[in-house]
């Protein structure tokens, strides 16, 4: 029996009962002519799983799907082929942790001094210099004030308005009253407005998440800390807290440094729970904007996808880190970015000092197997220049295919795509990169993206 290639009049009619937009879409769709396949060829191509390199590298890529991957695959009749040359394919990069709708030097008052739209217009800019950096997924965490205005510029992403990497996005983030984004050190009588959402118990957390996912919102960010200070040697504040003791937090053998750091914590694991319960089930997940305990063992407790920043982690909240396979996220990059542009001498000193404490903790993690993912906390430092978050988790401790393998497998399991990117493997999305050389030998070349490959479109072809 012959099959007709286009839906048939009777067959719209019937749709039309159903709507016409969706007759409409489908004879549209069935008039565009089929995509030629692509065949990707490089002097290099990383297998992420195993961490064999591949020589030379090939890949098939049949519409926005990966159809073969090898050192040689078959060529269709027609196919365009296109040599990288001296250059490594890899899967297209994953940022676990930004923010779209920061830009540098307007972090504290940009909810006052700057519309929704004129940060929305910036945010769009923003995705686009990820993406041209070969970022193909990012999960965004939090618009600071800006509230669901980030699943606008996802959906027009979606869409092919505008050009930017698969988002996952939490509109505001979560937050106690006089919390970690809130408007403190302000004049009251303004009532400035905090950067986040109110949320100040277990019921009003589950409501506030209910109505960002009303607003489109496709994960939860929680702040679990509020303000961050190096103490002086053996105060230990956590030390004489029942909290802490209750959880066994007390001294850390062999680190006599680790309690020179303190964080507040703002919501209890029950609280946290609560949140990550609600969270599983809109079938999705909870990020924590978390530098300390005992706040990380709340956390990690109660389930979350990552700890954010995860400069202070106890041995005890390691070791459940491992079994429960929860990624520290430790974003290097901003405290390098703050540490260098700090406006006063005073204030260097201050960030200088926290960047060695978190470099010093860091290894700690490492040595214990901590499970980490890439996430830079792009935003208040240059979009597209994040790569640097590779050379600098390098720098402390790491080799670069475990950076790599962190930012692939770990980061597109925080973002729920591990059976989608973050491989360059038949049937995920033709999400790939091309940079110079081999990443393998070294890492800088990842802030050197010659080649840009999202959903099997050539976004940024090489030499551009």
């Amino acid at each position: 029996m012959q099959r007709n290639s286009k839906p048939s009049f009777a067959f719209c009619a019937y749709i039309f009962l159903a709507g016409f937009p969706a007759c409409l879409a489908l004879s549209l769709a069935a008039q565009q002519p089929a995509k030629a396949s692509i065949v990707l060829h490089a002097a290099r191509l990383l297998e992420v799983e195993t961490g064999k390199m591949l020589e030379p590298g090939e890949i098939l890529v049949e519409g926005e799907r990966i159809q073969a991957v090898g050192t040689s695959v078959g060529h269709p009749q027609g196919a365009q082929v296109i040599d990288l040359g001296d250059t490594t394919l890899l899967p297209g990069l994953i940022d676990a942790h930004v923010h779209l709708f920061l830009h540098p030097g307007a972090e504290d008052l940009q909810t006052v001094e700057e519309s929704v739209p004129w940060r929305t217009i910036l945010a769009e800019q923003a995705a686009r210099a990820d993406l041209m950096a070969g970022y193909t997924a990012e999960r965004d965490m939090g618009t600071e004030g800006a509230g669901s205005a980030d699943s606008a510029v996802r959906d027009a992403i979606n869409a092919g308005l505008i050009p930017g990497p698969r988002l996952r996005i939490s509109g505001n983030a979560i937050d106690i009253l006089g919390g970690h984004e809130d408007a403190i050190d302000f004049n009251p009588a303004q009532h400035v407005l905090s950067n986040a959402d109110y949320a100040n118990t277990a019921d009003q957390i589950v409501a506030v998440m209910r109505e960002q996912h009303k607003e489109g919102s496709s994960f939860a960010k929680v702040y679990e800390t509020g303000p961050d200070r190096m103490v002086p040697a053996g105060s230990a504040p956590c030390l004489g807290d029942p909290v802490c003791a209750q959880i066994g937090l007390g001294e850390e053998p062999g680190d006599p440094e680790f309690w020179q750091f303190h964080t507040p914590y703002q919501y209890t694991e029950a609280q946290l729970e609560a949140a990550v319960a609600e969270a599983a089930r809109l079938d999705t997940n909870v990020g924590v904007h978390c530098q300390g305990e005992p706040a990380a063992r709340f956390a990690v407790e109660a389930g979350v996808a990552s700890i954010d920043h995860a400069t202070q982690l106890s041995d005890g909240t390691m070791q459940l880190m491992k079994q429960k396979h929860i990624p520290a996220v430790p974003t290097f990059t901003i405290f390098e970015y703050f540490a260098d542009h700090a406006p006063t001498p005073a204030a260097a000193a201050r960030e200088h000092a926290m960047l060695d404490y978190k470099i010093h903790e860091f290894r700690r993690q490492v040595a214990a197997g901590v499970p980490m993912a890439v996430g830079s906390d792009v935003g208040p430092f240059p979009h597209g220049t994040q790569a640097r978050e590779f050379e600098l988790m390098v720098k402390y401790g790491m080799t670069p295919l475990a950076v790599l393998q962190a930012d692939y497998l770990n980061g597109a399991r925080i973002l729920t795509w591990q059976n989608e990117i973050g491989r360059l493997k038949a049937g995920y999305y033709a999400d790939i990169i091309a940079v110079p050389g081999n990443p393998l030998d070294d890492i800088s070349v990842m802030e050197h993206v010659q080649f840009v490959m999202k959903n099997g479109e050539v976004v940024r072809p090489s030499g551009r």
